[in-house]
């Protein structure tokens, strides 16, 4: 199977030789400064990954073993979570930050991300009742200041809709961002929660079912079924522990700057490289 390495900076032939023998791989070709790739790279087994995890990693390298002969326009659908992947914040501590409750907030999102709280749906209520009172207008400015786009992701967006794939944004976040990346990315299909809002104030609650890491999986298939497509042509990229079941589901899973529980479980795991990442494992 191909072992694809990318990085951020150009790999050094001094790279290439060190990790080489570790994957049994005869040669790299460069597909370009910065992706290298052997197309023949012993089985992926427990004490393979943990080596390559080793030797890339200090070197700042990821890594990844995919299937022999697929093609990305293989693929139909690309689901991705949005706090901390599709964009870099997680918007419900920023909300929190600005009535001064961020440190509690963030803590209880970082507990539920690392799969230290398993009731995400209680996690979840838990940080909006911290929220209540809040003047909804915050919402507005967490997007327009603080919400950013991961490294990449306009590239692998626009990269895979030309290809003729469809685009999906499950997430745990909430709807008023959602609903406002749909039409600046040009994405297909959205999901996500609702805050109730009452007289210009946040009361506290979600509205309606909560997108918990079942609901995510669920919208994953659902997606699939209206296009006409398998759940193995689906891509799924997450960073916590709440990402797990969708990816599961998925052809293949990507963990972009995940929490190790998620890598360990993903198919691809991208610590360093951009979600554009996903354009180097498999030709157009």
């Amino acid at each position: 199977m191909p072992l694809i390495l990318q990085s951020l900076s150009p790999l050094s032939p001094a790279d290439l030789d060190a990790i080489r023998p570790i994957a049994d791989a005869s040669a790299f070709t460069l597909r370009a400064a910065n992706v290298a790739a052997a197309d023949d790279c012993a089985p992926l087994t427990p004490a393979l990954h943990k080596a390559l995890d080793e030797a890339c990693g200090p070197r700042g390298i990821d890594w990844a073993v995919v299937p022999a002969g697929r093609k990305l326009s293989d693929f139909r659908l690309v689901a991705m979570d949005m706090d901390s992947t599709l964009i870099t914040i997680e918007c419900i501590d920023e909300i929190a930050d600005f009535c001064g409750l961020k440190a509690e907030v963030s803590a209880i999102t970082e507990a539920a991300m690392r799969g230290e709280i398993t009731d995400f749906n209680e996690s979840l209520r838990r940080r909006v009742a911290l929220l209540k009172g809040l003047d909804a207008s915050v919402l507005d400015r967490v997007y327009a200041e603080r919400l950013r786009l991961s490294p990449g992701a306009e590239r692998m967006l626009q990269t895979v809709q030309a290809l003729g794939m469809r685009t999906l944004l499950v997430s745990g976040g909430f709807v008023h961002f959602t609903d406002q990346l749909k039409p600046r990315l040009k994405l297909d299909f959205t999901r996500a929660n609702t805050l109730e809002i009452v007289d210009g104030k946040l009361t506290g609650q979600v509205v309606g079912e909560i997108v918990n890491a079942d609901v995510k999986a669920r919208t994953v298939r659902g997606v699939c079924e209206q296009i006409g497509a398998d759940v193995s042509q689906a891509i799924v990229m997450g960073d916590g522990s709440n990402d797990l079941k969708m990816m599961a589901v998925a052809g293949l899973s990507v963990a972009f700057r995940a929490k190790p529980v998620v890598r360990a479980q993903a198919s691809v795991a991208f610590n360093h490289v951009g979600l554009d990442g996903l354009l180097n494992l498999f030709p157009h």
